[in-house]
């Protein structure tokens, strides 16, 4: 999220829905714990700390929220790109990372020459394919969008989880527009922001505008921190949001609007981050031409609508609980075909599923009895029950995760209503 910041930042993800009462409470929403659990990622010493890896369930969860990111970005107007991992050293002397930012980024590797490094970063890289082309005034604001890997140097001791990893799958996107255009892309991308976390159903613990502190490695530069500062200043009291100035937790360019989520323990993690940038397009001598005809230097805004997808999805472990929103699960429907008879209905309706672009899931009598397999897809947000009689009418018992068992109705018409819900990222499935 190019959120750039000292070491030591409290690992964590968010509260559940509602607080734990007790310790017995919080353990059960470690998405550490859970997330082995229910089969969605995992490590091993062999990859290494901080380089999880994700199951097919967990993956699914993950394109899931990848695909809802890159589709609520298209509508936005924002145009997606892809960018290596590595960049040359120079890169990122260029950018300031090198000088400022080099105690958390890998070691260069020798290349033909020359040394490249893993980037910890995707602005630089944004700022290059900027400046590639020539710009207009009437272009702008351009909204330049990626989900890409970056690395970061983190300590062992801060590791944990999904939500402090070195290997960082990012959803970033830089805005280069002009300074009139800088409040109101700040205050949209804010509101973008509001949006995902209605539709993932998780909240924000606290916002934050973050500030430079004394003693730490920032761009030396008195006017440009006033004038970015005042900004988002603008931006969050114009958004009605309650905010917290905090000082030493800028990025090294300039300050940010953090959101900020809390675990279980009540420990603070940045997931979402909003920041206006007056450096970098000077570092990388971006310009537009104006309608004046001269050259202007453009101001990029960078904007994380959920940070990493890795801090996201153990945010939203622990709040669901492995109970996702019907949009996110893994598997949206679990068939229960009653006897060996009912299979075939059981099929025919998991292709119907798969057309729909639904996950479904047929828990056969071969997994125990009725009981026991309704018992097992208890984190399913819908159980289809297929007996004799629904078999030969074509239709389906529903049962719904929060225990409600809705009237039997004809399968088609049952299915049509969950795609509908999904694909409104309904967070409550009402049928």
């Amino acid at each position: 999220m190019c959120s750039e910041k000292p070491r030591g930042e409290c690992p964590g993800a968010s509260p559940c829905g509602h607080p734990p009462d007790d310790r017995e409470e919080t353990a059960m929403h470690d998405h550490r714990k859970l997330g082995r659990e229910l089969g969605l990622f995992d490590t091993d010493p062999l990859i290494g700390a901080g380089l999880p890896y994700w199951l097919p369930d967990g993956a699914a969860v993950r394109h899931t929220l990848e695909e809802y990111i890159r589709t609520a970005e298209r509508r936005a107007g924002y145009r997606h790109v892809y960018s290596p991992v590595l960049g040359k050293r120079e890169l990122y002397e260029i950018s300031g990372h090198w000088s400022h930012y080099s105690d958390d980024m890998f070691p260069p590797m020798d290349l033909g020459g020359e040394q490249v490094v893993l980037r910890p970063s995707l602005c630089p890289h944004h700022a290059v394919i900027y400046r590639s082309r020539s710009h207009s005034y009437r272009e702008l604001p351009l909204r330049m969008a990626e989900l890409g890997g970056m690395y970061r140097s983190e300590l062992s001791g801060v590791l944990g989880g999904l939500t402090r990893v070195r290997s960082i799958q990012l959803n970033d996107a830089h805005i280069f527009c002009t300074p009139d255009q800088v409040a109101e892309e700040a205050r949209a991308a804010l509101e973008m922001i509001g949006a995902a976390y209605r539709a993932l159903g998780i909240s924000a613990a606290r916002y934050r505008l973050s500030l430079p502190g004394p003693g730490g490695k920032y761009v030396d530069d008195p006017g440009m921190w006033r004038k970015s500062t005042a900004l988002l200043t603008e931006v969050l009291d114009r958004s009605g949001v309650p905010y917290e100035a905090a000082e030493g937790e800028a990025a090294f360019y300039g300050p940010k609007i953090d959101v900020q989520v809390a675990d279980g323990a009540g420990r603070e993690s940045t997931l979402s981050t909003v920041q206006i940038d007056f450096h970098q397009p000077g570092r990388f001598d971006l310009h537009y031409t104006g309608a004046d005809g001269a050259k202007h230097r453009p101001v990029m805004i960078h904007r994380s609508i959920v940070g990493s997808v890795e801090r996201a999805v153990a945010q939203l472990i622990e709040v669901h609980g492995g109970a996702f929103p019907a949009w996110l699960a893994p598997t949206q429907l679990a068939i229960i075909p009653i006897s060996d008879a009912e299979l075939p209905d059981a099929r025919a309706l998991a292709r119907q599923c798969a057309g729909l672009g639904l996950r479904a899931e047929i828990a056969g009598p071969e997994r125990g009895t009725l009981p026991a397999r309704v018992r097992e897809a208890r984190l399913v947000p819908c159980q289809a029950v297929i007996g004799a009689r629904e078999a030969a009418e074509g239709q389906v018992a529903p049962r719904l995760r929060d225990g409600t068992r809705p009237a039997p109705r004809p399968a088609d018409e049952f299915l049509a209503r969950i795609a509908a819900l999904v694909g409104e990222h309904a967070i409550e499935l009402r049928l």
